[in-house]
């Protein structure tokens, strides 16, 4: 649930545009990256006027040139392939399309570089040389290769039926060794869809299985659906990636005055808010989009803006909201129209209830934990004296349509195979334009690098040393090719889509497990299949590490216990603990005292038990929320007032102020504090007001209004650190106040109504207080 700045040449070269620019184009257009062949072709065929074989030579720059080496070989149905070499890039290999030798004309073009770089040229008779004119984004120049004594080396073409050859039988071990219930595949190559296929169960209970269009929530994946449909307004002239998201949304508020200002559309969707994860604000959350959005101003950053790549699911909802608001739609029909339609994925969804009401939907699921999981269930070893996998138990589906831009994409193989010949065809597929190359290229190019939290301890491996983020796609290297990627993970479900460039390869892999490494190792051992790379075991390497965060995990919550106080015991009884507290983004959160005696915790969807930890301090024992500590403050008077919660690692504690109880909105409640007091001989006038409030009014000042707290304390809407704190008779009646303020407290005495019924009695000081009032 995340690169340098690498900023590729555009494809729209002006003709005018120098010879010294056209090599600096030429060097950004092809980056430094390391392609290993496969295997190596034929030796150059003995007939002197074939084009086969390698070619060194150079194309003529002004005043410089520009070294290239090109590979020609021939198979025996006669079909062309080939590679070049730009030493001066370091790079090798790159493959070659649309090669036509005929009649001692030889043509070829660099597959999957902007500006179509095209050689053309002629043989020379002796077939010795070959000649003529290189082109890139409108622009030509001469030429001259040589043919080399050295043997071409030509990777042979990859037969996709040869790298799928037992993968069958290979994704059933991995599912049975990953304890995921079904997984489904999607693999294009050179533009041709080579697989879709299902594996396993969709639904366990009613033995269902799963195919190519079985649908899956592909969670986070959904962010380059976003940041896609953004591409198409900027292409429009609607939007402007460097442009402030306030240009669009006039009232987008950060808590950052400099962020709120400054942050743009490309900010948006790399991740670079200065705003960490904030997630427990929205997962569960009754609101709606619209709230969530308008409540961003309370979230507390822990960066400044740009400063560093920190997940940020709200802003890609943010970019949704925008990109609706520019359109005068939704983002939701946005995606439909713009991308599902053209694309023909005709299965996908981006609400709910596409899933839920879909009849080849797949179920949800998770792996029981081990405080759940009974001892029959997770006890007993297998055959072989290994642990048994722990029983899986449905989730319910997650309504996460809210945050819809975010993650709520849902999409089967077959459908997710049209989104990767969309990226891996330069914005083109089947001869219908969705959005421009340079877009699309925009979109995959890297923008910040990534550096520290889980995106680098799953994704950073030697074999892909460094990782980084474009719009809405993570990019890495990965063993010499370039990979493009973002996986997904949401209740039940994980997926992954990626795709290599400048291999003509894209892999999707969706399941229907909670939080399973099995996307990503089904995607490489299938990359190094489709890229003849030595097998390196991906399954072993992933466990291995699971097993790594599963053991941090245990670690940390065996720490907490160095820290606990033994013998301590809370400052008030159970019951003054119960309450609903709130905060301004994060919303409610209620404390409970059961029938049982003890407390629990309810925050959005998500329940525990309370066991006292120590002091003050009390601790969820039950999941998702399990090690969470609530650790309540008290007000200058010693009443409880607050409760402090981390629900966000990287910022303080998110801090929930209580509330006061449901009955103190009740007018007939309310009722009973109503009268006149008197303080150092002035009236004081507490009143009910219509909206059932109460006011209170010294004679001769504002009239203040009163926000109840707890029952007989109310604190001045508009003046923090004054309140009233109203007192009781021995009969339980109300007959007096104190006023609460950081200069000292000042009590005022209730007075009966006299016979004006003014409620002053008749004295000198009452007759002198009437005066004044």
């Amino acid at each position: 649930m995340s690169l340098s700045n690498i900023s590729p040449a555009r494809v729209d070269c002006a003709p005018r545009l120098s010879s010294a620019a056209l090599a600096a184009t030429l060097l950004v257009l092809v980056p430094v990256l390391a392609f290993a062949p496969v295997a190596a072709a034929a030796a150059a065929a003995a007939d002197a006027a074939s084009a086969a074989g390698r070619w060194e030579g150079a194309i003529e720059l002004p005043g410089s040139e520009l070294a290239v080496t090109v590979d020609l070989a021939r198979d025996d149905d006669g079909a062309w392939r080939g590679d070049v070499d730009i030493p001066a890039q370091g790079a090798r290999d790159l493959p070659l399309t649309a090669i036509e030798a005929a009649d001692g004309n030889v043509r070829f073009t660099l597959a999957g570089v902007p500006g179509a770089p095209t050689f053309a040229g002629e043989l020379s008779a002796d077939g010795a040389e070959l000649a003529g004119d290189f082109t890139q984004g409108g622009q030509t120049f001469p030429f001259h290769l040589a043919r080399s004594a050295a043997a071409a080396e030509v990777a042979p073409a990859l037969d996709p039926a040869a790298a799928l050859e037992g993968l069958d039988d290979w994704m059933g071990e991995q599912l049975e060794g990953w304890n995921v219930p079904a997984a489904a595949v999607a693999v294009v190559h050179d533009g041709e869809v080579v697989l879709t296929a299902g594996y396993g169960r969709r639904d366990v209970e009613a033995d269902l299985p799963a195919d190519a269009d079985t649908l899956f929530a592909i969670g986070s994946a959904s962010k380059a659906f976003t940041a896609t449909v953004l591409a198409t307004l900027a292409e429009e002239g609607k939007v402007d990636w460097d442009e402030p998201v306030h240009t669009y949304l006039p009232d987008f508020e950060l808590a950052d005055e400099y962020a709120t200002l400054h942050l743009t559309l490309r900010d948006l969707v790399s991740h670079v808010s200065g705003l960490p994860r904030h997630d427990l604000m929205w997962y569960g959350s009754p609101l709606s989009r619209h709230e969530l959005y308008e409540r961003l101003r309370y979230l507390e950053p822990s960066e400044e803006l740009r400063q560093r790549f920190q997940y940020q699911n709200l802003m890609f909802m943010t970019a949704g909201i925008l990109a609706g608001e520019v359109a005068g739609s939704s983002w939701e029909e946005l995606v439909e129209r713009r991308l599902f339609a053209p694309l023909g994925m005709k299965r996908s969804s981006v609400r709910l209830s596409g899933l839920t009401a879909d009849a080849d939907a797949a179920r949800g699921y998770r792996e029981k934990p081990d405080d759940e999981a009974d001892e029959a269930d997770g006890a007993d070893e297998a055959a072989g004296g290994e642990q048994a996998p722990r029983p899986l138990e449905v989730m319910p589906y997650r309504d996460i349509d809210a945050v819809g831009p975010a993650g709520s994409v849902s999409s089967s193989a077959r459908d997710m195979a049209r989104w990767l010949l969309l990226q891996l065809g330069d914005g083109e597929v089947d001869g219908q334009r969705v959005l421009a190359a340079t877009s699309l290229r925009t979109l995959h190019r890297p923008h910040v690098v990534v550096e520290g939290g889980i995106e680098s301890a799953l994704f950073q491996q030697p074999e892909m040393p460094y990782l980084m983020y474009g719009l809405g796609w993570f990019v890495q290297p990965y063993r010499g090719h370039e990979m493009v990627h973002h996986g997904g993970n949401i209740d039940g479900f994980s997926a992954r889509v990626t795709f290599f460039p400048r291999d003509g390869l894209g892999i999707v892999v969706l399941s229907n497990r909670n939080g399973t490494l099995l996307p990503t190792v089904v995607t490489l051992h299938l990359a190094d299949r489709f890229l003849g790379l030595d097998a390196i075991d991906w399954s072993s390497r992933y466990h291995a590490i699971a097993d790594s965060l599963e053991g941090a995990r245990d670690g940390i919550e065996a720490s907490q216990e160095v820290e606990r106080q033994e013998g301590t015991s809370p400052s008030h009884p159970l019951a003054d603990y119960a309450a609903t507290y709130s905060h301004p983004a994060y919303g409610d959160l209620t404390v409970s005292l059961g029938e049982d005696g003890r407390l629990a915790v309810s925050f959005h969807a998500l329940d525990s038990p309370l066991e006292h930890w120590h002091y003050d301090v009390f601790n969820a024992t039950e999941a998702p929320l399990r090690g969470v500590k609530l650790t309540f403050d008290l007000d200058a008077g010693g009443a409880i007032d607050r409760v402090r919660v981390p629900l966000e690692g990287t910022v303080e504690a998110i801090e929930f102020t209580r509330q006061a109880a449901a009955e103190l909105s009740s007018p007939e409640v309310l009722a009973e504090y109503v009268g006149v007091y008197e303080v150092l001989g002035a009236p004081v006038t507490v009143e009910l007001r219509d909206d059932a409030t109460l006011t209170v009014t010294v004679a001769g000042q504002p009239t203040y209004s009163l926000a109840a707290v707890r029952r007989d304390r109310f604190a001045f809407a508009d003046q923090e650190g004054y309140g009233v704190l109203f007192q009781r008779g021995d009969d339980g009646a109300v007959n007096g106040l104190v006023f609460l303020q950081p200069q000292g407290n000042v009590p005022a005495q209730r007075r009966t109504p006299d016979d004006d019924g003014n409620g002053m009695e008749k004295t000198p000081q009452g007759e002198a207080a009437r005066q004044a009032a």
